[in-house]
């Protein structure tokens, strides 16, 4: 059975509205903040060091960053009042009530996480959210226990364009119900198991933003230079992110109600016209997303698929990032500091940064095993790790 528009017309799906949290001017330097970078390590993702660039009630009070260079030029470009060699350093001496961590490498973000909860700080990370589940679930549980209030850089969702993407298509019911959703990576140099980890999680945070949870189960392929992938295949990924295999791989998802959902990173077929995003089919037409700071969305008004016109979506927001440094996590930042104030989880939080990381985590299992696995999955521990001892 296919899932009808009707039964997302109840479900919580609130819009980060980042006008509602503008601070006024009597607010001016409220909350303290602090930015963990590592320009050998992983850099500042989505420049998250100018997070806080367009919040008046947010000082910047501290950046640590263990290489000198990279530190006095991130800190001159935000405007940080101090700067550290040492992370620890810096939040004991500082105690913030913000912390944006900028490092795309994942392989200390729950170190990072932890330290951040000792002080009792809010914040914000880069995307991946971690390395595997068991550390995801560390995390979950580290920031749950004392109430705090995480946010994970997914910056395509919070735009008003997938925003206005969710409400025509799953509670408006723009292209009747949905069959299936595709997604691809960017499908460049990190094609396969490196573009799952580090693309991927984008256009799995908005399948199960859209279907309102986990698929049920998934079945994967990976390949290394066109034959099954083995144990012996496993390598680093280019960056610290954990262990990573294959060149190409193929996967499908099964959501609720018969809803599928596949995902593809191809060697060699990207390059310069990636297909980096998501399609949205349904029994009366197409929606399809190639994902971006600034999203692009067209759509195909016919139940065929296949003959129209793609045209612009109906009614979209038009909108333009002048400044994207600063700009493109200004609406989940605004609501992060909203979500302290009311005492709620953000909208977008570290649970959507784990659901995404069990999709990535379910593509390597389900080749590893050689069979459907069922999400969540059991095994939190990373499958490529334990792969050569099954």
């Amino acid at each position: 059975m296919n899932i009808s528009r009707r039964k997302f017309m109840a479900a919580a799906a609130i819009g980060i509205t980042a006008a509602r949290s503008a601070p006024a001017a009597s607010e001016v330097h409220r909350y303290k903040a602090c930015i963990i970078g590592d320009t050998p390590r992983g850099g500042y993702g989505h420049s998250l060091h100018m997070v806080f660039a367009l919040r008046p009630d947010v000082a910047v009070v501290g950046l640590a960053d263990p290489e000198e260079a990279g530190r006095a030029r991130r800190a001159a470009e935000c405007g940080a009042q101090r700067t550290y060699a040492d992370y620890r350093e810096m939040l004991e001496k500082e105690r913030p009530d913000l912390v944006a961590i900028g490092p795309r490498w994942t392989v200390n973000h729950r170190e990072y996480v932890e330290a951040c909860a000792e002080i009792g700080a809010h914040g914000l990370i880069e995307k991946p959210l971690c390395v595997d589940l068991q550390e995801a679930d560390a995390m979950l549980g580290t920031v749950t226990a004392k109430n705090l209030k995480w946010s994970i850089a997914f910056n395509m969702r919070a735009t008003p364009t997938i925003e206005h993407v969710r409400k025509l298509v799953f509670e408006e019911g723009l292209i009747g119900d949905i069959l299936e959703m595709r997604g691809r990576g960017k499908e460049d140099h990190r094609s396969g198991g490196e573009d799952l980890v580090v693309l991927g999680p984008h256009v799995f945070d908005l399948m199960t933003w859209f279907m309102n949870g986990l698929p049920r189960w998934c079945f994967a392929d990976i390949l290394h230079e066109g034959r099954p992938a083995s144990p012996a295949d496993v390598r680093e990924a280019t960056e610290q992110l954990g262990p990573v295999v294959g060149d190409t791989l193929y996967a499908v998802f099964g959501f609720i109600n018969g809803v599928v959902a596949s995902f593809a990173s191809v060697k060699n077929a990207g390059g310069r016209m990636s297909r980096f995003g998501i399609d949205l089919c349904g029994t009366r037409g197409v929606v399809a997303i190639r994902l971006g700071s600034v999203p692009d969305v067209v759509w195909l008004d016919t139940p065929l698929w296949n003959e129209g016109r793609w045209k612009p979506l109906p009614d979209a927001p038009h909108f333009a990032l002048a400044d994207p440094a600063r700009e493109t996590c200004k609406p989940i930042v605004d609501d992060l500091i909203l979500a302290i104030e009311e005492d709620r989880a953000p909208e977008i939080n570290l649970k959507h940064g784990r659901n995404a990381l069990e999709m990535v985590q379910a593509i390597f299992s389900s080749h590893a095993l050689d069979s459907r696995v069922s999400l969540p999955l059991s095994q939190r521990v990373h499958p490529l790790i334990t792969w050569p001892v099954r």
